[in-house]
């Protein structure tokens, strides 16, 4: 049976291993849904039938992103009142969410798929590749009430210490949209639409168990159908934590968008490429992405406690076990991107290309170490107004100018990829000076 973690005592590095190692295996298993979309889709299908799940897929990883950090809100929120010992909140805390997310979840699943070929339109999908992708957005978008309903439950599941219900149930869900991608593509033939089918149907599955693991598993505080209910302060707090975070995701995504919509511009190709190297890139930085909620939960309980230190502590062992990693990633991604990439399309020239745009990514995994531990540090302690501020400064300052800047004048796929970790660099300029601010303000920060 899954167990909560207190992370506010004892041991810092085995119990913070122990909480982000299901987290990685369950970010792992999730990026695996539009990861062997591609991967089959590329094997059974056509190049056009690849640049729309490329296209289609990445739309929907921005808005999964989206919600996943909208609903960091209820994390740090749920997190800082286990820490203070007011478990018996955690109840209100939870019914609250269900609510407001259940809400933004039918408006989604409304809205997403009628707007489905303006999306298309906006990213300049290739003729050849249009309708595929229009048709993934339209079946993916029509389970979005899924993606949220899951993404909350494991937000709430983090939240109190538990990152191992989260991977069980991503688990289940990861095996079953593997089997439908092979019955619904390989073996009806249904290209970019049954991928989307596929997928739409495996989400749904992960809700039904995690419901049913909720109903079995003890909580560390009440909860029935009675504190489902929307309270107006605890809502305005999970807004005021999430909404910033969720901003920063929304407008950092649209300017990975933007380089996409750039590529694609190259033809079918180029975008089929950067839609393989984008899924390459979602693997290489899972071990940061993980230490990045991993954070948010351990500092939330920690602030919550009144623990700074110890929080501040936490984070620096993040950041070195993080970097031994992302030298790891960086090899592979820079020397043997070629292969990496091969995984997910049998086209010599579109594995040539993906490599090429992969590089870039390398470079990166050297620097998002440092990065992704800093911003789930400040998610942790409240401070996401900061966190959205230096992410939409870098994207729209950097990562966007000089991707466009890259394609008009050099035009490699790898110089328009320079641009993703020159803003990563700014990033981390600004999270060190954030952090000297705060430094001199708390005297618990120095350690």
């Amino acid at each position: 049976m899954a167990r909560t973690m207190d992370f506010t005592k004892g041991k810092i590095v085995g119990p913070l291993v122990r909480f982000a190692g299901p987290v990685l295996l369950a970010m792992f298993l999730q990026a695996l849904y539009g990861a062997v979309d591609l991967l089959v889709v590329g094997h059974f299908g056509t190049s056009a039938d690849v640049s729309g799940v490329a296209i289609g897929s990445q739309l929907m990883a921005t808005m999964t992103n989206l919600i996943v950090s909208f609903a960091m809100g209820t994390t740090v929120y749920l997190g800082q009142k286990i820490g203070e010992g007011d478990k018996e909140s955690g109840g209100d805390i939870i019914g609250t969410s269900i609510i407001l997310f259940f809400g933004i979840g039918v408006i989604l699943t409304i809205v997403v798929p009628l707007v489905s070929g303006n999306l298309a339109k906006l990213m300049h999908a290739p003729e050849e590749s249009f309708p595929q992708t229009m048709r993934y957005i339209q079946i993916c978008g029509a389970g979005t009430i899924m993606i949220v309903a899951y993404n909350v439950l494991g937000a709430v599941f983090r939240g109190i210490g538990d990152s191992t219900t989260p991977l069980m149930t991503v688990m289940i869900a990861a095996v079953a949209n593997i089997f439908g991608d092979l019955l619904l593509v390989s073996g009806l033939g249904m290209g970019s639409a049954g991928a989307a089918l596929a997928t739409v149907v495996s989400q749904a599955i992960s809700v039904i168990v995690s419901f049913f693991l909720i109903r079995k598993r003890p909580l560390p505080f009440t909860f029935g159908p009675g504190r489902i209910r929307l309270q107006q302060s605890i809502a305005s707090k999970i807004v005021r934590f999430g909404a910033p975070i969720a901003l920063q995701d929304f407008l950092v995504s649209i300017s990975f968008l933007v380089i996409l919509a750039i590529v694609n511009t190259l033809g079918v190709t180029a975008s089929a490429a950067v839609g393989v190297a984008e899924k390459v890139c979602a693997f290489i930085m899972l071990v940061p992405s993980a230490f990045m909620q991993s954070m948010s939960s351990f500092v939330a309980q920690n602030k919550g406690a009144g623990k700074m230190d110890r929080a501040v502590t936490g984070t620096k062992y993040a950041i070195a076990l993080s970097t031994l990693i992302g030298i790891g990633m960086f090899y592979l991604a820079f020397f043997h991107g070629d292969i990496l990439c091969s995984i997910f399309s049998s086209d010599m020239a579109v594995t040539n290309a993906a490599a090429e745009y992969l590089k870039a990514y390398g470079i990166d995994c050297l620097f998002t170490c440092f990065l992704f531990c800093l911003v789930g540090f400040y998610n942790g302690i409240g401070h996401t107004g900061f966190v959205m501020v230096q992410g939409v400064i870098s994207a729209f300052l950097v990562r966007i100018p000089v991707s466009y800047g890259m394609s008009r004048t050099i035009g490699s796929l790898f110089s328009i990829g320079l641009a993703i970790p020159c803003s990563t660099i700014l990033q981390i300029i600004l999270c060190a000076g954030f952090f000297l601010h705060l430094k001199k303000r708390d005297r618990h920060l120095s350690s």
